[in-house]
């Protein structure tokens, strides 16, 4: 292929993949293969002395977005040169001093100060024209609102989202699917959003890395004034450490040190030189700046061999591709599985079972796969899901191909009912997270709740997955066995019937006195007459139990499960026919579901909101102006604290 036809090709697959990555949240290439395309781009460049208009090498950042007000930044925003040499990075200082900082994985911002006031904030935009972000900007976790420098000032930063926080985002959303990619992505939508309620909610933080301008300040022309200046003006600082050539290759080795514990995203490191004037003296190309630099981690890559894609299948059909491969050795780890993603990359890979591939650690971090050094292409795409075995089809959005089960009654796509088994309410099963569960399902383990009594059969193929171990199996086994011991609350509510809530399970229980057959043979006419059950429940339940699958698999269960009778007290039924809110804090009891369930052993009813029914609501703090405070007085139902609740009832 001719120079310029290949170049014409790199241009637009780079162009492509960076719209789906920072535009779209979408991977098509990993950052591996990313930096090997433009590399070999800049090459060509080189070569032949052709630079095209459209080039990724020219142009800097991502297009603004058409809902958010736009505006030209005060100085234009350059991206850096980079290598992965450190001896590269070492001989770049060139004698002079330097600060060595993190490379902050996130959304670069720009913001302003007036009068020592916040007045303006910008996204990093094409470089040349931002997006104004400002009221987003304000909620930011550590952003500074006034500060004491009077005079006009402007700066840059990093926004980003940490990963324990992207975790605890991603733990609260049921759908694997609308799972967040990465912190990044996160980061980048909650910084653009239109409602900035949104925004804080993400707990987004800045770092700031540059003074652009400072009226009426002297640096002294250092670089290292300057992020000390910012820190006396309140700014959360990007971390550094001053280098020069004796001491930075054990600088960056301290940096690779931490970066598998470091909760900030990075991805690499950035010198600068710390005499300003100096930096500025070697002026710029089209794209970069000379007086910085970024270092990405040369990536450790280890030769292996392509033992099996494991297709794993979610609740909401996707089928994602697993690679396995013989164990080596990446970053002081073992590794034998990366994720493929998606269809598009499996081919683009051109993978085939006992190809030869080269792995490596994303940002040290995240196992992907390289090349394929053997490109066979003759991996079989499934067309049965591993799961139920029903046929997939391969759905194509944008530039992204992906794999889907078609079956709607695919067991991979309940995750959501042994989620719900195994919660602390229902069956109380310590070490199933829904990542777990979707990953035993996936592999055939599990098809009905009780499945989930006879994983020890799996024991070696559980302590070969990654995250768990001998122990860690152990713990779950134990959680496993001590859920055998129950009470019939505890399995009506598990079995996840429409509407059915812990409080009605603990109603069925005690209108049907523990009588388990009695509830599933109950007709829709008696249930309905429960007082707290009514007719849409009463249908709810008579529907559950008049499938005969689901009768067969509660058969099942029930072979698994030892039921405590409960036994009901009828003399200390003083609270019978009472229903009672707590709010606050309690000091008697541990937590609420403690006091709880003492109001239900004394025949009242524990809820969560006061209305027109409620008798009673406990707060310790009677005088507060909370909602549920402001409700009940209007309402007229008493308000009691905890300890005389306890007095006057229990």
């Amino acid at each position: 292929m001719a120079a310029n036809d290949r170049m014409l090709e790199l241009v637009e697959l780079l162009n492509r993949a960076s719209e789906s990555y920072y535009a779209k949240d979408e991977e098509i290439m990993s950052n591996y293969e990313y930096d090997k395309l433009y590399d070999e781009l800049v090459a060509l460049e080189e070569e032949t002395g052709v630079t095209l208009a459209n080039s990724p090498t020219v142009n800097v950042g991502y297009e603004s977005v058409d809902e958010l007000p736009k505006e030209a930044h005060e100085q234009p925003m350059l991206s850096l040169g980079k290598t992965k040499s450190r001896e590269e990075l070492r001989s770049w200082l060139n004698g002079e001093e330097g600060i060595l900082s993190w490379k902050l994985d996130g959304l670069t911002i720009v913001l302003t100060y007036e009068n020592g006031e916040l007045v303006k904030a910008l996204t990093r935009g094409n470089g040349e024209i931002g997006e104004v972000i400002t009221n987003n900007a304000k909620t930011f976790k550590n952003v500074p609102l006034k500060i004491k420098h009077k005079e006009s000032l402007i700066l840059r930063g990093e926004a980003v989202i940490t990963y324990s926080e992207f975790e605890r985002i991603n733990a609260g959303i049921d759908d694997v699917e609308a799972k967040y990619k990465n912190p990044r992505n996160l980061c980048s939508g909650s910084v653009r959003q239109l409602n900035n309620k949104i925004t804080a909610e993400r707990n987004v933080r800045f770092y700031a890395f540059n003074l652009v301008k400072a009226d009426g300040f002297d640096a002294n022309n250092s670089k290292e004034n300057e992020i000390l200046f910012l820190k006396e003006q309140g700014f959360d600082t990007v971390d550094y450490v001053r280098v020069e050539e004796s001491t930075i290759l054990d600088a960056i080795e301290g940096f690779a040190g931490k970066i598998t514990d470091y909760d900030i995203p990075s991805d690499g490191l950035v010198l600068t030189y710390d005499d300003i004037a100096y930096g500025k003296s070697l002026g710029r190309t089209a794209k970069s700046p000379r007086d910085s630099i970024a270092f990405k981690w040369a990536d450790e890559t280890a030769e292996t061999t392509l033992k099996e894609i494991e297709w794993s299948a979610s609740r909401t059909g996707l089928i994602n591709p697993v690679a396995i491969f013989e164990p080596v050795s990446l970053e002081g780890t073992t590794v034998s599985r990366a994720s493929v993603h998606n269809i598009s990359i499996v081919r683009s890979l051109k993978l085939g079972i006992g190809d030869r591939i080269t792995v490596y650690k994303a940002n040290m971090i995240i196992p992907q796969i390289a090349e394929n050094l053997t490109c066979s292409d003759n991996l079989e795409i499934p067309s049965a899901c591993p799961v139920c075995g029903g046929n997939t089809e391969i759905r194509q959005m944008n530039d992204v191909q992906t794999l889907y089960c078609t079956n709607p009654e695919c067991d991979a796509k309940k995750i959501k009912a042994f989620t719900l088994f195994v919660s602390r309410d229902a069956m109380n099963i310590d070490g199933l997270s829904e990542a777990t569960l979707e990953k035993f399902i996936g592999k055939g383990y599990i098809h009905e709740f009780a499945d989930l009594y006879h994983l020890a059969q799996y024991k070696e193929e559980i302590c070969a997955m990654e995250g768990f171990g001998e122990k860690s199996y152990q713990n779950l086994i134990n959680s496993i066995e001590a859920s055998r011991n129950t009470t019939l609350p505890r399995v009506i509510y598990s079995l996840g019937i429409e509407n059915i809530g812990v409080a009605n399970a603990k109603l069925l229980n005690k209108y049907f006195k523990g009588d388990f057959d009695a509830i599933r043979n109950a007709g829709e006419e008696e249930l309905s007459e429960i007082e707290g059950i009514g007719g849409v429940m009463a249908g709810a339940i008579v529907a559950h139990f008049a499938k005969p699958k689901n009768q067969a698999a509660i058969d099942n269960l029930l072979k698994e499960l030892v039921i405590e009778k409960e036994v009901i007290d009828e003399g200390i039924q003083n609270l019978k026919d009472m229903t009672i809110v707590i709010t606050g804090s309690l000091y008697k009891f541990d937590n609420r579901k403690e006091l709880q369930d003492l109001i239900e052993k004394h025949g009242g009813k524990a809820t969560g909101s006061v209305t027109a029914k409620t008798s009673i609501l406990i707060n310790n703090d009677i005088q507060s102006g909370s909602s549920k405070n402001k409700k009940a007085k209007e309402l007229g139902i008493p308000i009691m604290t905890e300890e005389e609740f306890v007095a006057k009832y229990l």
